[in-house]
């Protein structure tokens, strides 16, 4: 059985209980160095996934009468490692166990409703500029590559500098902070982060 499991923005507070539970009967833990060490008294085999994701889908073939639980980041869908798996599998192999995305998270914490809402991530992908400047409300992933500020930066290209850029960075942690900022006033640089850029507030 494979499972991919949704572990929210960060740590295990946000983490559902159909989550915990696949964690706790798994024979083998996959996931990032961060997310492994999240589970210090897990007893079993652990893999732990970097840009190795090749090598993570043969081993898996391979491994097809153990319970593997696949750690994933916010939501598994969500421009997330658990449309690769289904991609691979099939969703008849693969059982996802959805979290809560960074995006839902930021937008709970700030008081923004998702209706009518663009979703995008520009983490480790090319971003359409010109797309995200047509939409009037957008929710980004973001990576160090292409952040708020290189946001910004193409926005007020195209004379977006008056939206709101609301920026969450290191969600869900203890040093989490929130920023609302126009377009035009975004020029620094933030730790770990995803944004919403809204025409009004």
């Amino acid at each position: 059985m494979l499972t991919v499991v949704g572990m929210g923005p960060a740590g295990l507070h946000l983490m559902t209980p159909a989550a915990r539970e696949a964690v706790a009967d798994a024979d083998v833990l996959v996931g990032g160095k961060r997310h492994l060490l999240q589970f210090p008294a897990f007893t079993g085999e652990q893999f732990v996934l970097g840009a190795n994701i090749a090598e993570l889908l043969n081993w898996i073939a391979g491994q097809q009468d153990k319970r593997i639980v696949v750690l994933a980041s916010g939501d598994p869908l969500f421009y997330g490692i658990g449309t690769r798996m289904v991609a691979h599998f099939g969703i008849e192999r693969v059982r996802i166990i959805p979290g809560i995305s960074a995006v839902q998270y930021l937008c709970a914490q700030s008081g923004i409703d998702m209706n009518d809402m663009w979703l995008t991530s520009s983490h480790g992908r090319s971003v359409c500029f010109d797309a995200l400047a047509r939409h009037r409300k957008v929710a980004m992933v973001t990576d160090a590559r292409c952040g708020p500020r290189e946001i910004a930066t193409q926005l007020m290209a195209r004379d977006k500098g008056h939206r709101w850029m609301v920026i969450g960075e290191n969600l869900a942690m203890e040093n989490e902070r929130i920023h609302w900022l126009r377009v035009s006033e975004v020029n620094a640089d933030y730790d770990m982060n995803a944004v919403v850029i809204l025409d009004e507030r």
